[in-house]
């Protein structure tokens, strides 16, 4: 079988993080985003990728090249935007399969743990043009909410409705009949959201719903993402991808942990990176060569390569970008993001994102 994986995006909410490096490219528990993406395809049986670029389209290549995780690579880039079905479209030009084959499509930014293979198995036997997965959550009114019948078919697509019908969402998973990708217009502006799936229910065409509320999780914000890294290192999500067990902490290869800091929670330490005694680390994520010193607090964030915590400096839920260090005694708070290269003084005043 083989997928389109969507990759295009500049990923604006991960900023400044994104600034350097695409979103699906960031460490992720220890590996490229992608990794766990690509790992989990080939475990549903999808034997090649055809990576959907456009923002710094050259860092996917030369980060896996043309076989990774045991899947063949390809990759197609779009020189303007062109919306999630036009970026299917034109990656589609790339593909093998014939038009009666299944395609799946997969989201460089969703972290699920779904029965891919159930979600296929449905599609073929329904004989649909395609099949959505599907999830549950508590607020539904930020996503597009999908109704279905007593028979899985769906009925409807709403994106972010004000009051939504089901509290089933568009998990940004599907399987398309190939014939149908290829029924979208070539080098146009089209989203399968707002006007694909309408298209397909209101001409009749049967489109499918796969509704399994296993792990799932959009990590396109700052708190997601280090939650789902998080997820990651303690096992809450399995990834073959992962380097190593399972287990409170991930600490790669040499990243030094001084035997008196206290490291939990599903922190990832990067190559290089180091953490004296008395520092303390929860639940956070530092890329290689981050340092934070002796009696820091630092709880739910990420530190960019090569960032510095000084002496005694708390962090809580804050992004520092590349080489931005954060001098002794200041506080930074409620998703305060730091620019590469930045550096705060010794102080003692706190800050946060609303300051």
């Amino acid at each position: 079988m083989e997928a389109i994986l969507l990759v295009g995006g500049q990923g604006t909410r991960l900023r400044p993080l994104t600034i350097s490096t695409p979103k699906p490219l960031l460490p992720t528990a220890g590996v490229a985003f992608l990794a766990h993406q690509l790992a989990r395809a080939r475990e549903a049986g999808v034997t090649r990728i055809i990576f959907a670029t456009s923002y710094r389209a050259e860092m996917f290549e030369a980060a896996f090249g043309h076989r990774a995780q045991g899947v063949d690579l390809a990759y197609v880039s779009e020189r303007e935007p062109l919306g999630t079905g036009g970026a299917i479209r034109n990656a589609a030009t790339a593909l093998a399969s014939g038009p009666d084959d299944p395609v799946l499509i997969l989201n460089g930014d969703i972290l699920s743990g779904h029965d891919v293979p159930a979600q296929v198995e449905l599609h073929q036997r329904s004989n649909a043009a395609a099949t959505l997965h599907l999830t549950t959550v508590d607020d539904p009114s930020r996503f597009g909410v999908v109704p279905t019948d007593a028979d899985g078919r769906v009925t409807g697509f709403m994106e972010k409705a004000a009051r939504p019908v089901t509290d089933q969402i568009n998990a940004g998973c599907y399987v398309f009949r190939r014939s149908e990708i290829d029924a979208i217009p070539l080098g146009e502006v089209v989203s399968v959201e707002r006007e694909t799936f309408p298209t397909l229910i209101s001409s009749g065409a049967t489109v499918m719903g796969y509704v399994e509320s296993a792990y799932w999780l959009d990590v396109g914000t700052p708190e997601a993402f280090v939650r789902g890294s998080c997820d990651l290192v303690l096992g809450r999500i399995a990834s073959p991808a992962m380097p190593g067990e399972p287990g409170d902490r991930l600490i790669l290869p040499g990243a030094v942990v001084s035997d008196g800091a206290v490291v939990r929670e599903g922190t990832t330490v990067g190559r290089g990176a180091e953490i004296e005694a008395g520092a303390t680390v929860l639940g956070s994520v530092l890329q290689d060569g981050a340092f934070i010193a002796e009696g820091a607090t630092v709880r739910d964030s990420v530190l960019g390569r090569g960032a510095r915590v000084g002496p005694g400096a708390v962090l809580d839920g804050v992004i520092l970008g590349d080489g931005a260090s954060v001098g002794p005694g200041n506080e930074l708070r409620d998703g305060l993001r730091l620019w590469p290269g930045i550096s705060l003084p010794p102080t003692a005043v706190r800050f946060s994102a609303d300051d």
